[in-house]
């Protein structure tokens, strides 16, 4: 749940006390440590300014918009993307409806109506390389002309040889190196789901499942995953192992995330379930029976045990 954050998915009309803001522009998918740099450089300077910190970001994502036959490429869906941002001292967020109308705006227009006029923003905050408005021609520059004081935020490295960046959270997730990826967003990252009722294949097999779509989530490497899971509303999170994919010895159609929690038994069709994966076991596979793959899921339940244990 979002607390102490106002969200808007409109620029018209909003109270007067939500106008004047420090506006920082981006698409903050990940919410990684990068942005959580530029953040923290917005609110110092919104605390100076004695102004609200507010983010200017877009939904859906625009490569949704413009690159719609590549897999699905978010790191967070919008209401985890607004946690992570309240927990970083957001005090607003904007998020506009991202068409085909809204991508076709020049970066003049852009500025004026969004800015100027719906947002009455007193500082703008971009990256270093942040463009915007019909065919990217936009630019800091553009914002500066239109007489709005603007702060342009360096490209954050961070310690490793990797740039901070969200594609380079996504190549990582889709290794399955959830290890780095975690340590590139500076915190643990997690699907969520509501609950659908499957084929019961797990249940007949002795491991119940809690099963979710991927939808519109980047898909991490397919296969047996230790994990922590956690229904939302409730604070506990419980060991687990999931497997992500397609299920090969029950082949699915979409893949999907089917979690088997230790020593649970709850009906919970229905609920939103968080899933943390925390270690790739092994990749997917196909057996050669089913007494097979059963003695395949207990090693997997021991092995995903001894590392959450660890």
């Amino acid at each position: 749940m979002v607390i102490n954050m106002r969200f808007f998915d409109t620029y018209n009309n909003i109270p007067e006390n939500a106008t004047g803001c420090v506006v920082v522009i981006g698409n903050f998918d990940g919410v990684h440590l990068g942005h959580q740099a530029l953040l923290a450089k917005a609110r110092a300077l919104s605390d100076d300014l004695g102004k609200p910190l507010a983010v200017l970001t877009f939904e859906p994502h625009p490569r949704q918009l413009f690159r719609p036959d590549e897999p699905p490429s978010r790191i967070t869906m919008s209401e985890l993307k607004c946690e992570r941002l309240a927990n970083h001292g957001v005090d607003c967020m904007f998020s506009m409806p991202f068409d085909w109308d809204f991508a076709s705006q020049s970066a003049q227009d852009f500025v004026q109506n969004i800015l100027v006029d719906g947002l009455k923003a007193s500082h703008i905050i971009v990256g270093y390389n942040f463009r915007f408005g019909q065919l990217r021609k936009g630019s800091a520059q553009t914002i500066k002309d239109a007489g709005l004081p603007v702060t342009v935020i360096d490209e954050v490295v961070g310690d490793g040889a990797d740039n901070l960046s969200s594609s380079t959270v996504r190549r990582l997730l889709r290794d399955g190196d959830i290890a780095a990826a975690n340590a590139m967003l500076g915190w643990d990252w997690e699907v969520r789901g509501e609950i659908f009722k499957g084929d019961q294949r797990g249940r007949e097999l002795g491991y119940p499942t809690a099963n979710m779509n991927l939808d519109g989530i980047v898909h991490p490497a397919y296969g047996v995953y230790a994990c922590m899971a956690r229904i939302e509303g409730e604070d506990e999170w419980m060991p687990a192992a999931a497997n992500i994919g397609i299920r090969p010895m029950f082949e699915v159609k979409v893949a999907q995330i089917e979690t088997f929690i230790f020593d649970f038994d709850r009906e919970i069709y229905g609920e939103i379930l968080c899933v943390r994966p925390v270690k790739r076991l092994r990749g997917e596979a196909k057996f050669t029976s089913v007494d097979e793959l059963v003695e395949q899921m207990a090693k997997d339940c021991t092995q995903a045990r001894d590392i959450l244990e660890r």
